[in-house]
């Protein structure tokens, strides 16, 4: 059995990731109950006895002591990360995993990125190779943070580098949270701009979220419970409402339900990597199977269904309805819409009473109404994991590395340069030591060539053979001497 560590930086990230690491208890103190130490739980838990002084008290089988998350904390604030330690998960996380700082990154990710990165980097290494010691075959580093802040995308870009340096062979998945139009973070596009070229360079996955996504979810969640239809109901003190039992605003953003479906992502994504199945997926299978070019490495996701049953109680969607919600614009975790783009790969990763002949039947009977490259139409991933999530006879989470992630990209480059025609806020981060006006032209360059790959690939759905055998050959080219002069970005590890 794999192990993975999560490293969750900034506000965002370190919200996201407290959300994680209590659902996942909760799954595996479901599943577990007899509270034995298994390797399901070693995927993301250290199983530690407490009365022993320094590192030698790890137990490798055996009753639960006291379980340590596998995480390394980061944030140059100390506000979220004090309020986890005295939280009720207080227990859960390494107290020599933290990073914080007082002063903040100031909404600038020159600060975090420079400033940050360079007087934190040794500490930074020094809790990844702590981490990396307690696992016997650590497989993957999950990143969580957000593109719109300093420290999330400054920091937590930094991050990326330091890791491929330092564990060339361990996989890099990223969970982006992407700033909306209305974000009241006024220098995020830069921000967001700055980070890309990092999640360019130094990701092997990058699952971008978009915040907008979310709180249209929750939005239609509360009008489902507002209306009652189909007998939905609120549980007492769930995510969607307030500690007063009645339901949030709609005008309040519900922080935590977003972050509840953000973390319901990740429990997902490695639910084969922790429990057994009929049709395991390894987490490098993902990125073998749904990364045919170094550079297209953006998976959109979707999920259904959309809610835990801690919050809403909505009876169960039937099977058959759960595999076409994953492909409807409505539970696509990223403004998108895949049906009406062109699909590179798709992976299914189904959970719960599902037998393969469900998972065939529904792939046969979406394909017609799914676009797929010609070079690999039968570009489908599954996997299925007989443990369903708490609640829930069965799950589904669908990632597609889609042209359909293009209008995210074309519509922050738009915002960005809204900021950067009249040079506003840029000399908050020219002041910084290290950063110039070519970071900002490099950047623009780094993701407009990203936007051009899309637009290539999108220009082949109607494309005669002749003239797509030609582009075939000139994009891998391409591609090929992209990874000659970015040899960290091989396709394949």
């Amino acid at each position: 059995m794999t192990q993975s560590v999560v490293v969750q930086v900034g506000q965002c990230g370190n919200q996201i990731g407290c959300c994680f690491w209590d659902l996942a208890l909760r799954e595996h103190a479901a599943v577990n109950q007899k509270g034995i130490y298994d390797e399901a739980i070693s995927s993301f838990f250290r199983n530690v006895d407490t009365r022993v002084v320094g590192d030698g008290g790890s137990i490798s089988k055996g009753k639960i002591c006291s379980l340590k998350a596998r995480a390394v904390l980061i944030d140059m604030e100390e506000g979220v990360v004090n309020e986890i330690l005295q939280g009720p998960l207080r227990d859960v996380f390494d107290t020599k995993q933290l990073i914080t700082d007082i002063s903040g990154s100031g909404n600038n990710w020159a600060v975090g990125h420079k400033v940050f990165g360079s007087l934190y980097q040794d500490q930074i290494l020094e809790k990844l190779r702590k981490s990396a010691e307690h696992c016997d075959c650590l497989q993957c580093f999950f990143i969580i943070h957000s593109m719109g802040g300093g420290t999330g995308s400054g920091l937590g870009t930094f991050l990326l580098k330091v890791l491929e340096d330092e564990f060339p062979e361990v996989y890099r998945f990223v969970t982006s949270i992407y700033p909306s139009g209305e974000d009241d973070v006024i220098t995020s596009p830069y921000n967001s701009m700055l980070a890309m070229k990092e999640l360019n360079e130094h990701a092997d996955c990058v699952l971008p979220i978009d915040n907008q996504s979310l709180f249209d979810i929750i939005s239609k969640i509360d009008l489902m419970v507002n209306s009652g239809k189909l007998g939905t109901t609120v549980k007492p003190n769930s995510l969607v409402t307030s500690s007063s039992g009645t339901l949030k605003k709609r005008h309040k953003k519900p922080f935590d339900a977003m972050n509840n479906i953000v973390a319901n992502l990740l429990l997902n994504l490695t639910s084969s990597a922790r429990f057994e199945g009929s049709l395991n997926m390894d987490l490098n299978e993902i990125s073998m199977n749904l990364v045919p070019f170094p550079q297209l490495h953006y998976l959109v996701s979707s999920l259904t269904p959309l809610y835990t049953l801690t919050d809403v109680n909505i009876p169960p969607r039937r099977l058959d309805q759960m595999f076409s919600d994953a492909f409807s614009k409505d539970h696509q975790l990223l403004q998108a819409d895949p049906k009406h783009s062109l699909y590179l790969a798709c992976a299914l990763m189904v959970r719960g009473n599902v037998q393969i002949s469900d998972l065939r039947r529904n792939i046969e009977r979406l394909k017609p109404s799914l676009q797929f490259v010609s070079w690999n139409q039968e570009g489908w991933k599954t996997s299925l994991c007989s443990v369903p999530p708490v609640g829930h006879s069965h799950s589904l989470l669908a990632l597609a590395n889609n042209t359909c992630v293009k209008p995210t990209f074309m519509e922050l480059k738009e915002r960005f340069m809204r900021l950067y025609k009249k040079k506003a806020h840029l000399h908050h981060y020219l002041q910084v030591e290290g950063v110039e006006k070519s970071c900002f032209t490099e950047a623009v360059s780094s993701l407009s060539a990203l936007i051009q790959e899309y637009d290539q690939l999108d220009t082949t759905k109607n494309m005669p053979n002749l003239e797509l055998r030609k582009y075939i050959s000139r994009f891998s080219a391409v591609s090929l001497t992209y990874t000659r002069c970015n040899p960290q970005h091989l396709p394949f590890k």
